[in-house]
């Protein structure tokens, strides 16, 4: 691609497009195209702004995500590419999901695409924990998975925010920490289970904490129920393997686990990148404890996108 490529980030006032922005906003080669949020209802306006963009990056609820893919396909762009930080796509045919360090050859599938699903937070640390487990076969597909996780407010956006941090509002929420998706039907858990691997549907049970960003995600595994039983050591190589030659998503050491006293949710705020433990003691209980420690808004969300576009536009 010549010149700047255009960006368009439909829906840049909410949360992870505003995160977007800012990453974006020393740029200079890319040229962000704006639209007005007095003007975010205008129709007309939000098409064109779709069909100028080289990479248009909807940040936006699941309807509305499809409304503009609806948009692009009417007036038979085949331009403009589409990163979609919605729900809507995730587990959709002729979508590339946008987790560059999935599996061998994700990475080039991105940089071709030109319909990219992001992944969600929580999916992401939980993905990259057991995508390479069902790989190598060590983890079976129909094993009974509980995912677990606390994360910063802003995962909820504009809304989860404002009732966190405005004392005033009728809706202020006064828990410093809660669980939610009580029902266990989170809406991450479809392509937890098709971008994992899984048969058997997982339980998950995600929490908020009061802090604003920050994540994380964690598997527990009883090693005599795994393939081949094995122990803590083979478990982190398997992640370690899996991993190798890139610099996002860092498998810590085994000693460095050992020697930490708790896993900070905060550790990882500011940056686009995932760290992943495996904890445990297998000679004594013969279990482990992977986590993932993330930025929600980060690897977890806008980093993401711009590191598909990144990919999409020939820089990674």
């Amino acid at each position: 691609m010549t010149g700047k490529a255009k960006i368009f980030i439909d829906g840049e006032h909410g949360t992870t497009g505003l995160q977007i922005r800012q990453r974006l906003a020393d740029r200079k080669d890319v040229e962000v195209l704006s639209m007005p949020e007095e003007k975010r209802r205008d129709a007309d306006h939000r098409a064109k702004l779709l069909g100028e963009a080289d990479i248009a990056i909807l940040c936006l609820p699941d309807d509305a995500a499809r409304e503009a893919v609806a948009m692009l396909e009417a007036a038979g762009n085949t331009h403009t590419k589409v990163i979609d930080t919605s729900t809507a796509h995730r587990t959709a045919d002729g979508w590339t999901f946008g987790f560059a360090e999935l599996t061998r050859g994700q990475r080039e599938a991105v940089a071709k695409a030109s319909r990219i699903s992001n992944p969600g937070c929580w999916s992401t640390g939980a993905i990259a924990l057991l995508r390479p487990l069902i790989e190598r076969q060590v983890l079976g597909p129909n094993y009974p998975v509980t995912i677990n996780g606390v994360s910063g407010y802003s995962g909820g956006g504009k809304s989860m925010i404002a009732q966190m941090e405005n004392k005033d509002a009728d809706d202020h929420i006064t828990a410093n920490h809660f669980l939610y998706a009580l029902t266990l039907a989170h809406k991450h858990v479809p392509e937890i289970m098709v971008r994992a691997g899984l048969t058997r549907r997982p339980i998950f049970t995600p929490n908020v904490g009061r802090f604003r960003q920050g994540m994380i995600v964690n598997v527990p595994l009883h090693l005599d129920l795994l393939n081949g039983a094995p122990d803590q050591a083979a478990i982190h190589s398997a992640l370690a393997e899996h991993y190798s030659g890139q610099d996002i998503v860092e498998v810590m050491p085994i000693e460095a686990g050992a020697k930490m006293p708790r896993v900070d949710a905060e550790e990882m705020v500011g940056t686009s990148r995932m760290r992943l433990y495996v904890f445990g003691n297998s000679a004594a209980t013969g279990q482990v404890n992977l986590v993932a420690t993330l930025d929600n808004l980060g690897k977890g969300a806008s980093g993401a996108a711009v590191q598909n576009m990144d990919l999409m536009l020939g820089n990674g």
